[in-house]
C-alpha cells in the first residue's frame, strides 16, 4: 500500500509540473504578437521578487512607439507573472498615434520616440486635471542601418553618404562614395532600394536628427516624424521596413537593432572619424546616449542628444533613439494611477533596465535613470 500511495504522489507531483509548464507556454503563445520584428527576440522573464505590484490590479491601456515593443512584451510578461491581477495591454502603433491617444484620454501612457512637442504639451492638459503630460525616458538603443546586398557581408557607411542613398541621390551600389568606404568589398551596381516608414515615426524623427547633426548639407529637410526624403518604398512601422530589407536585394532601411538581430539583418558601420567605424550594439549605443542632457523643465525629462550624433568618440555609436512614456505629472485618473506607477516604477528599476541588452536595446545611464525613478514615483 505505501509503495502505491508513493507512486500516486510521484504522478501528481509530475503531472503538476507538466500542467505547470503548459500553462507556462501558453501564456508565451499566448501574446499574439505577430510582428516579424519580435520573433524569437522575447528576453526571458526575470525573478519578478522585486516588482511591486499595486495594491489594485484592473487593467492599463497604453500604444504608441513600435520601437520599443519588444521590450514592452518582455516587460508585460514580467509584469504581470508578478501581479496576477494586472492586465498591461499595450499596442505597438506609432510615436504620433500613442500621443493622440494619449491627450484623447484613451491610454494610461503613451510610447513615443521624441518628447512632448509643445502643442501637444497644451493638449495634455485637457486630460491631466491641474497637470500636464510630460516625457519620461526609459528605452535607450541605436537605430541600425539593415542592408540586404548579396555578397556583401561588411559595410561601413558615414552620415553624408546616408542621408544621399536616402534622399536618392545615391542609386547604385557601386558608387564611388560607397567605394570609397569599403575598399575591399565586392559591391555590385545593382541598383540600391531604399525603405522608410510610411506612419508618422519617433524612429524616422531621430533618424533625420541624425542627418540635420551630422549631414545637414546633403538632407536638406528639417527633422521631423513624417518621412521626407524623395524616392524610396514606404512600408508600415519598423518591424514592416526591416520585412521588406529581409526580402529584397539591393535593398537598405532602418529600424531598431531589436529588429534587426530577429531577423538576422546586417547592419551598417558608422564611420564617425573614429579610430574604427562603430557598429550599432546596445553598449555602443550606451556610449552615446550617455552624451545626453536633460533639457526638460520641471517634472519633464526631455533629453538633448545632439552630441550624439556628432560624436568622434571610440565605440559611440551616433544614430540613437530614446523611447519616452508620456504621462500626466499630475491628474492621472485615479482607477490607473496606482498601475501606471506600480508598472512603469518596474520598468525603471534596475530589475526592468537589466532585461534590454539582451533584447537590443541599451539601458538607460545610471544618472538618468535614477531621475526617471524619481519622476515616476511622484506622479499623482
Amino acid at each position: 500500500m505505501k509503495l502505491q500511495r508513493k507512486s500516486g504522489l510521484r504522478a501528481l507531483a509530475v503531472g503538476a509540473v507538466a500542467v505547470s509548464g503548459a500553462l507556462m507556454l501558453t501564456a508565451c503563445g499566448s501574446d499574439d504578437n505577430t510582428s516579424p520584428g519580435a520573433e524569437g527576440s522575447k528576453a526571458p522573464a526575470t525573478s519578478s521578487s522585486s516588482i511591486k505590484c499595486a495594491d489594485k490590479g484592473g487593467q492599463l491601456l497604453a500604444s504608441g512607439s513600435s520601437a520599443q515593443q519588444n521590450a514592452m512584451d518582455a516587460w508585460v510578461r514580467n509584469y504581470q507573472q508578478a501581479c496576477s491581477g494586472a492586465q498591461i495591454n499595450y499596442k505597438a502603433s506609432s510615436s504620433g498615434e500613442g500621443i493622440v491617444d494619449f491627450n484623447n484620454g484613451t491610454d494610461g501612457f503613451a510610447g513615443s520616440d521624441s518628447p512632448l512637442k509643445p502643442e501637444e504639451v497644451e493638449a495634455s492638459k485637457k486630460i491631466c486635471t491641474n497637470g500636464t503630460g510630460i516625457s519620461i525616458p526609459m528605452v535607450g538603443g541605436p537605430i541600425a542601418i539593415g542592408y540586404n546586398v548579396a555578397g556583401v557581408d561588411n559595410l561601413v557607411l558615414d552620415a553624408p553618404t546616408l542621408a544621399k542613398i536616402f534622399d536618392s541621390k545615391i542609386t547604385k551600389w557601386d558608387d564611388a562614395a560607397i567605394k570609397k568606404l569599403n575598399p575591399d568589398a565586392k559591391l555590385p551596381s545593382t541598383k540600391i532600394q531604399t525603405f522608410h516608414r510610411q506612419d508618422e515615426s519617433g524612429t524616422t524623427d531621430n533618424l533625420t536628427k541624425y542627418f540635420n547633426g551630422a549631414a545637414k548639407a546633403e538632407w536638406p529637410y528639417e527633422h521631423a516624424k513624417a518621412w521626407a526624403g524623395k524616392g524610396g518604398q514606404s512600408a508600415a512601422k519598423s518591424a514592416g521596413v526591416a520585412a521588406q530589407v529581409k526580402q529584397v536585394n539591393g535593398s537598405i532601411g532602418y529600424f531598431e537593432l531589436s529588429y534587426a538581430t530577429a531577423n538576422s539583418i546586417k547592419t551598417v558601420k558608422i564611420d564617425t572619424g573614429a579610430s574604427a567605424p562603430v557598429e550599432a550594439t546596445a553598449d555602443n549605443a550606451s556610449a552615446g546616449i550617455a552624451q545626453a542632457k536633460v533639457v526638460g523643465t520641471g517634472a519633464d525629462l526631455s533629453l538633448d542628444m545632439s552630441a550624439a550624433y556628432t560624436t568622434k568618440a571610440d565605440n559611440a555609436y551616433p544614430i540613437v533613439l530614446v523611447t519616452y512614456e508620456i504621462a500626466c505629472d499630475k491628474g492621472n485618473k485615479a482607477e490607473t494611477l496606482p498601475l501606471v506607477k506600480s508598472f512603469l516604477g518596474y520598468t525603471a528599476s534596475e530589475e526592468g533596465q537589466s532585461i534590454l541588452a539582451e533584447a537590443g536595446y541599451a539601458p538607460l545611464p545610471a544618472e538618468i535613470a535614477t531621475k526617471v525613478r524619481a519622476t515616476v514615483d511622484a506622479l499623482s
